[in-house]
């Protein structure tokens, strides 16, 4: 009889862990200001989805103001805000991050300064200059992983401060103007 006590025990903690790790997977994948921006996309959101696989791993409506058929930006219908999906060929092709509260997985954010920019990336980081603000720059992000050769994050400053960034595929994660 003790033996049955103990296999019912097992399985109920097993089924109780189980529930658990169902239910934290699930609220990772809510595109949220704590979703965490990658070289090739941020939180499940990833760079070559469809609009609805993307609307699906966000967890939210995927919305735009004026699409077409070359170029286009999708936005999460509520949260969160300042988080923008450039679309090309009718796939997911960058994110534009304007929301101070999301990170890239090291910590950069708006408002770093571009020397910690450099040191989140040490070696990585190239510099040019911003094409309308004469003292800002752009510290585009390099990978140094073979697999990732053709994305980039790019940080855009004011000279001293990250102001936005997006990240992406190449050649769409450079357009300064984006869609125009």
């Amino acid at each position: 009889m003790n033996s049955k006590i103990k296999i019912f025990t097992i399985a109920t903690i097993s089924f109780a862990a189980s529930v658990f790790t169902i239910g934290t997977v699930t609220a990772q994948t809510k595109l949220t200001s704590q979703s965490k921006v990658t070289i090739n996309g941020i939180g499940a959101v990833k760079v070559g989805m469809t609009i609805s696989q993307a609307a699906k791993a966000a967890g939210t409506k995927l919305v735009s103001d004026a699409p077409n058929q070359y170029c286009y930006y999708v936005k999460p219908q509520q949260e969160p805000k300042n988080i923008a999906f450039m679309v090309t060929g009718n796939r997911i092709s960058r994110i534009d991050v304007k929301n101070p509260q999301v990170t890239t997985l090291k910590g950069a954010k708006i408002g770093d300064t571009e020397a910690r920019i450099k040191s989140l990336y040490p070696g990585q980081i190239k510099v040019t200059s911003h094409k309308y603000d004469f003292k800002g720059h752009y510290l585009t992000l390099i990978p140094k992983d073979r697999a990732d050769r053709n994305y980039r994050v790019v940080f855009e400053t004011d000279g001293k401060r990250v102001t936005r960034f997006r990240s992406g595929k190449l050649p769409e994660v450079e357009f300064v103007e984006g869609c125009s």
